[in-house]
């Protein structure tokens, strides 16, 4: 398994999710809150702002949050802060590239914050587009096996538009475009399939397999980045054997 899947199980395993549901309240709200002052606040003809209600919903955030956060992007709501959407790109221990996407009120602030977290834990900080050519933009919905049958899922889904389906350890990933990502969501929740996790993500063409210790580095780099306040995203192209994985946990 390896890079933004294997993260996302890492988390939910350790139960970091519900441990820091507040921290990713705060990063959605900021989302919806942009998307809302760039796009509109209609959900139905803003893509984006969509998107962003549906992972609220997804962490089951209160109604009332989201419709405040819309209507602090409208201008209607009070304390909406200029955010800057910033993307930075590195490398990890090990030289697993590394794609943090921001959103600062602060960028000098930010941009130290984060070169102090990769270098700290033996990356470094690189160049716009040093790494961002091996990721491409997907819809990634991740669904238990137990959950559904392979044949099963793979006719239901490509149906409905997906792209592929992979097989990562005792789960399912559907990946779809973009533009797809919402209709091969709707068939999975209208079969009643529970998925693990869904959302648009940036998934690697390649991956750099990490040993033991790159492999510990690069998992306290990945928690600490995410745990930066400034933090919206973070993807990754690191692969961890599932032998080392359980030493690790």
């Amino acid at each position: 398994m390896s890079g933004h899947s294997k993260w996302s199980t890492i988390k939910r395993k350790k139960g970091a999710i519900d441990a820091k549901r507040g921290k990713i309240f705060t990063k959605i709200i900021k989302e919806i809150t942009l998307a809302a002052r760039l796009g509109g606040g209609d959900i139905e003809g803003n893509a984006r702002l969509r998107q962003a209600v549906m992972a609220a919903k997804e962490e089951n955030m209160p109604k009332d949050n989201i419709d405040r956060a819309i209507k602090k992007g409208t201008g209607g709501g009070e304390g909406a802060a200029a955010y800057e959407e910033i993307t930075y790109e590195g490398y990890g221990p090990g030289g697993a590239a590394v794609i943090v996407d921001v959103m600062t009120d602060n960028k000098n602030r930010t941009v130290a914050e984060i070169r102090h977290i990769f270098s700290k834990h033996g990356g470094n900080l690189g160049e716009n587009g040093c790494v961002s050519w091996m990721f491409a933009k997907k819809g990634s919905i991740v669904i238990d096996k137990k959950a559904i049958g392979e044949d099963e899922l793979l006719e239901l889904v490509l149906e409905a538009g997906a792209e592929d389906v992979r097989t990562e350890g005792s789960e399912f990933e559907v990946i779809t475009e973009p533009a797809a990502f919402e209709e091969v969501k709707k068939a999975i929740d209208e079969k009643g399939i529970k998925h693990l996790s869904a959302s648009i993500s940036k998934i690697p063409s390649n991956t750099v397999n990490l040993d033991a210790g790159k492999a510990e580095s690069m998992l306290k780099m990945m928690e600490k980045l995410e745990d930066n306040d400034d933090v919206q995203n973070v993807y990754s192209n690191f692969d961890i054997d599932e032998d080392v994985m359980e030493k690790l946990s």
